[in-house]
């Protein structure tokens, strides 16, 4: 008879568990360091150069090889194991930071030292992002992965919301190398906090668990195959399929209007650049209550919560086409951003407890596809329809997201989800 460890059946909340507890902080940490060092990163190069081509191709230098690898990620997931993959991104995180730190303090550097540098950072990422969201199974149990997955993505959301002020104003009274330092600093206690997770694994595995790679019926698929095995996978799951198509349109559909359309709303409409400023803290605050709210209070009817997670976004994204001032387009985003996170939480924790182990790494690397690659479309249609206005702009991909809200509707795999 075998003994499940300590993690999986502690009596405690996640927090009172001490192996959680590094887990959730790791994680959190992790979180907070990308959020602060994008915005460090954006103002180092522009001390750098004069603002233009050069600072949007070091963000691109950061974003292409996160989505280019994502989906080869998803595969060493699966082959190496979670843990392996997390941790080692995370120290590979680490040392890519502490050699831009001695780039920066020693020499002089190019913008295209840096943009070298920032694209191994972004390497790491592709590997790290689906990692961490395929370790939670095999440490946290089923029934807390929810509260689990809602106090990771609330740190990320803290981050997003304070870390650009709080990045500015680091290099603004401490400097480049300092900030850089402390940033790097929060990466390497991230590191030693998620290296822990390996005595859990171990102990994990010589009860029995299956929580390791796992073949597909023992056979090495070649890593075309065992992607093509992913992608094959999710197709055929409705459940699966649908979840995806959610978090994509929502993508595609928000990120751009917010944020292209947001800047000459706030022009037009708002009184003034300054405002926009004030509309975008509001999604920040709208995720970080959506993640909390999440874990606290977990949803018994998962299919129609993911339903009114979309209709809600959508609804909020369609009002943003007549709103005049502030007050109402702030609130009508932070509504955006509840429910972007809410759904998010609900979204990966239902993956986690249904998608096959052997095949997890894969699905959550579409998840982050689905979030972090589709950036760029949703600029172009935020582009392609501003000549017509903002309000035909925010109603029409108001307008497409509820849509999807009803096609999610009608989907019996969606429906049925408890």
């Amino acid at each position: 008879m075998t003994t499940e460890p300590t993690a999986r059946t502690h009596p405690r909340g996640p927090l009172g568990d001490p192996r959680l507890r590094r887990l959730i902080v790791g994680q959190g940490l992790a979180a907070v360091v990308d959020a602060l060092f994008l915005v460090w990163l954006t103002l180092f190069v522009l001390e750098l150069s004069k603002p233009g081509l050069l600072t949007g191709l070091v963000l691109v230098a950061v974003a292409l090889p996160r989505a280019a690898l994502l989906l080869p990620a998803g595969v060493l997931v699966d082959r190496l194991g979670p843990v392996r993959v997390t941790v080692g991104a995370a120290w590979l995180r680490v040392a890519v930071l502490l050699a831009l730190g001695a780039v920066v303090t020693l020499t002089a550097p190019s913008v295209r030292t840096v943009a070298l540098l920032a694209g191994l950072l972004g390497a790491a990422d592709a590997a790290y992002f689906p990692a961490a969201l395929a370790v939670l199974p095999a440490i946290v149990p089923t029934a807390r992965l929810s509260r689990v997955n809602a106090l990771i993505q609330g740190a990320e959301s803290a981050g997003d919301l304070v870390g650009p002020a709080v990045a500015a104003a680091a290099v603004a009274a401490l400097g480049f190398d300092a900030t850089l330092g402390g940033i790097s600093a929060m990466a390497l206690l991230a590191a030693i906090a998620l290296s822990t997770l390996f005595r859990v694994v171990r102990r994990v595995e010589r009860a029995g668990d299956d929580v390791g790679p796992d073949p597909v019926q023992g056979e090495r698929l070649s890593s075309t195959r065992a992607l093509g095995a992913g992608l094959g996978y999710a197709w055929r799951e409705p459940l699966v399929r649908g979840m995806l198509a959610a978090v994509a349109l929502i993508n595609i559909a928000v990120v751009g209007p917010v944020l292209v359309g947001g800047a000459v709303l706030a022009d037009q409409r708002l009184g003034g650049n300054g405002s926009l400023g004030v509309v975008l803290s509001g999604f920040g605050a709208g995720s970080l209550a959506g993640s909390l709210m999440a874990g606290w209070r977990p949803p018994a009817r998962r299919g129609w919560t993911v339903v009114g997670g979309v209709a809600a976004i959508g609804a909020g994204v369609a009002g943003l086409g007549t709103v005049t001032h502030v007050a109402a387009a702030t609130a009508l985003v932070s509504l955006v951003g509840l429910g972007s996170a809410f759904l998010g939480v609900v979204v990966v924790a239902t993956l986690q407890e249904r998608v096959p182990r052997r095949l997890l790494g894969r699905v959550l690397s579409l998840v982050v596809l689905a979030t972090v690659a589709l950036d760029p479309f949703s600029y172009v249609i935020a582009g392609v329809l501003l000549p017509y206005g903002t309000t035909t702009l925010f109603l029409a991909c108001g307008s497409a997201v509820l849509t999807g809200a009803a096609l999610a509707a009608t989907s019996p795999a969606i429906r049925s989800l408890r």
